[in-house]
């Protein structure tokens, strides 16, 4: 059985645009997992630790026929391929970042995995490429993506390139 699933692709070092663009081709590139669509490049302004460089961010729609927990490895792995290291300040500068934003219909918390991501409906650098994808997305106990995209600021986000 295979399920849907959303990530959230981002990076503000190196050639961040090159590295999302290569991160799309990884995701589409893992087992049991093809890649349906993906959103527009976004540059946005850094979250939580502000005295960083822009981000390049974006949302990758899969089809997956991999567990959750196995599906989260393995974009930790896509992360660690990039150069990705976890040390350092939260919220600060990487190379890249993947997060698993929603799972199906699944709601899960576990130890190293919470899915919805817990701050999705706060992140306009998230939910603005979602929305592209998926604007009538109902996120579990969260809502539907366009409204949670209406209840934050996004004036900072600026579209860069479109799907190809």
């Amino acid at each position: 059985m295979t399920m849907r699933a959303y990530v959230a692709l981002g990076s503000n070092q190196g050639d961040p645009q090159a590295r999302v663009l290569a991160a799309f081709d990884a995701l589409h590139a893992l087992p049991q997992t093809t890649m349906q669509r993906r959103s527009s490049l976004y540059r946005t302004p850094p979250w939580g630790v502000t005295d960083q460089p822009d981000f390049i961010n974006a949302v990758a729609e899969l089809e997956t026929a991999l567990p959750p927990q196995a599906l989260m490895q393995a974009l930790l792995e896509v992360e660690l391929l990039a150069g990705r290291t976890r040390e350092g300040r939260r919220w600060g500068p990487r190379t890249l970042d993947l997060d698993l934003l929603v799972y199906g219909e699944r709601e899960i918390d576990e130890p190293h995995l919470t899915v919805p991501h817990p701050r999705i409906a706060e992140r306009a650098f998230v939910l603005l490429p979602l929305s592209e994808l998926a604007s009538a997305l109902h996120i579990p106990g969260r809502g539907r993506v366009d409204a949670l995209l209406e209840k934050v600021d996004a004036s900072a986000c600026k579209r860069l390139a479109s799907p190809t």
